[in-house]
């Protein structure tokens, strides 16, 4: 016959025996709550301790993280760019998840060409415009989705989501689907964005056939694009204190999506809020 403290139908609680099977649920869960009480008491301490370690821990580590990025932001960013590019991924092949593998796959394919056009040695003309239509297109595409998410969300935990016939399961689901997409994209397509910007930044100019870059740019040129600046169907031209003038939708796409707030060509600080409100 196995010991009373080895029987699953016995409970000892304060050197008294209490047998299971003959109290009713109620009982039986109050007394193994007060089991585990005995369990773990004095643990207050090292609960604590474990705390303070926990806090501690977290603090040195966004010190460390603060100081990495403040004196090698390069490697900062390239090392949580490639973190956040291929965990996700590498999780969903784990767990089974084809939306996000096929999405993922077509985000990393196109990026990857813009990536490639904007690093190539003497870039096209037309590369500019191409890297930030496709990046300002995820951008306000992300930018929809986490505000959707969000109203979605909002609206199924006020039980809102009946009104449009959705069950609360299906509308928290989706809410955190939308959510998930849209910061995910946003952010990880933002660090690609100002890759890619950096990338323009050091080949804007004119080549000389030796394909060293000259400092010089004819005042009817927009320095992104190197198109005309009267030559494009009448869209607005911005010119900065610098004195440089871009395509409305060049200088746009440098600020939003580049995140950049000097002159791409002479990297002069200026207010380019002013400017757009002009």
């Amino acid at each position: 016959m196995s010991p009373p403290e080895l029987d699953p139908d016995v409970l000892i609680l304060d050197n008294v025996t209490y047998h299971l099977p003959s109290l009713t649920p109620e009982e039986r869960f109050r007394l193994k709550r007060l089991k585990v009480r005995e369990m773990h008491r004095g643990h207050e301490e090292m609960h604590l301790e474990m705390f303070v370690i926990a806090m501690v821990s977290l603090f040195v580590c966004q010190l460390l993280l603060m100081t990495w990025k403040k004196y090698h932001y390069r490697t900062y960013q390239l090392a949580t760019l490639i973190g956040m590019w291929t965990v996700p991924f590498m999780y969903s092949l784990f767990a089974k998840f084809p939306r996000f593998i096929a999405i993922w796959f077509l985000f990393s394919l196109v990026t990857g060409s813009m990536l490639y056009m904007a690093s190539k040695r003497r870039i096209s003309t037309s590369t500019p415009r191409r890297v930030y239509r496709w990046f300002l297109l995820i951008h306000n595409i992300s930018y929809a989705l986490g505000i959707g998410g969000y109203v979605l969300m909002m609206l199924t935990i006020f039980q809102l989501n009946l009104v449009f016939l959705l069950p609360t399961g299906m509308a928290m689901d989706i809410s955190l689907l939308a959510l998930f997409y849209g910061i995910y994209y946003g952010v990880i397509s933002r660090d690609f964005a100002e890759v890619c910007t950096d990338k323009l930044a050091a080949q804007i100019g004119y080549h000389v056939p030796q394909g060293m870059p000259v400092r010089r740019l004819d005042p009817t040129v927009c320095s992104i694009c190197t198109y005309p600046l009267e030559s494009s169907d009448n869209e607005k031209i911005h010119r900065l204190n610098c004195t440089h003038a871009f395509h409305d939708f060049c200088i746009r796409g440098w600020c939003i999506v580049g995140k950049k707030d000097m002159c791409p060509y002479c990297k002069e600080k200026v207010n380019l809020r002013k400017t757009f409100t002009n």
